[in-house]
C-alpha cells in the first residue's frame, strides 16, 4: 500500500509540474537570444580576443531591426513623410546604443554635374542628421556626413532612378570611453536590454 501511494505521489508531482510547464509559452528573455542559448556570451569572446568588433556585431543587429534608407524626391532634400517615419525608427534605435557612433551617407541619381550632386546628396545627408537630433539622438552619436553624389547607385542609370536618391545611415564605429564600454561590452548590452524588456506581469 505504501508503494502505491508513492507512486501516486510521485505522479501528481509530475502532473503538477507539466500543467506549470504549460503555463509558459517563452523563456524568459527569449527575444534576445538572437536564436541560439548563449550568442550574446559567444559574441563578447569574439569582442574581448579582437575576432570581431562591437560595430560589426551591431551593423548585423542595426540592418537586421531598422530600415536604413530613405529617399528623396528628385532634386529635394526634403524628407517626405514616408521618409520621417523610418527616420523615426532609426532615432528610437540609436537612442537605445549612446555607445554607438554613425554616419549619414547622402546619394543622387546621375542626372545633373557631378558637382551638383555632390552638394545635393550632402545636403540631404545634413537633412537627415538635423531630424534624427531632433529626435533626441545626441549630437556626438551621428561623426559624420557625407556626400557619394551619383558615385554609387543601387540601379545604374544615367535617368532619373528614385532609387539613387537617397541616404543610409551606417554604424561607424563605438566610442571606446564611453562608460558602457567594460571588459565584457557586448554582454552588457545585451544585459542592459534583457533589463529594458523585463516587464511586471498584471
Amino acid at each position: 500500500m505504501a508503494v502505491d501511494r508513492r507512486f501516486f505521489l510521485l505522479g501528481a508531482a509530475g502532473f503538477g509540474l507539466s500543467a506549470c510547464s504549460g503555463s509558459f509559452n517563452r523563456e524568459a528573455g527569449i527575444s534576445l537570444d538572437e536564436g541560439g542559448f548563449g550568442n550574446p556570451s559567444m559574441h563578447n569572446h569574439l569582442v574581448q580576443t579582437g575576432q570581431i568588433s562591437l560595430a560589426e556585431i551591431m551593423t548585423r543587429r542595426f540592418h537586421d531591426e531598422v530600415p536604413s534608407m530613405v529617399n528623396f524626391d528628385f532634386g529635394s532634400a526634403a524628407l517626405s513623410s514616408e521618409a520621417q517615419g523610418i527616420l523615426h525608427v532609426q532615432a528610437d534605435w540609436m537612442k537605445r546604443f549612446p555607445e554607438l557612433r554613425f554616419t549619414v551617407y547622402g546619394h543622387t541619381d546621375a542626372v545633373g554635374s557631378s558637382a551638383s550632386n555632390h552638394r545635393l546628396g550632402l545636403r540631404r545627408a545634413q537633412a537627415v542628421r538635423r531630424f534624427l537630433v531632433g529626435r533626441g539622438v545626441p549630437h556626438r552619436s551621428i561623426i559624420a556626413v557625407v556626400s557619394r553624389g551619383e558615385e554609387q547607385p543601387l540601379i545604374v542609370s544615367e535617368g532619373r532612378e528614385p532609387a539613387n536618391r537617397r541616404t543610409v545611415t551606417e554604424i561607424s564605429g563605438s566610442m571606446r570611453r564611453h562608460p558602457n564600454i567594460i571588459n565584457g561590452e557586448y554582454a552588457r548590452i545585451i544585459h542592459r536590454e534583457y533589463v529594458a524588456a523585463a516587464t511586471e506581469l498584471p
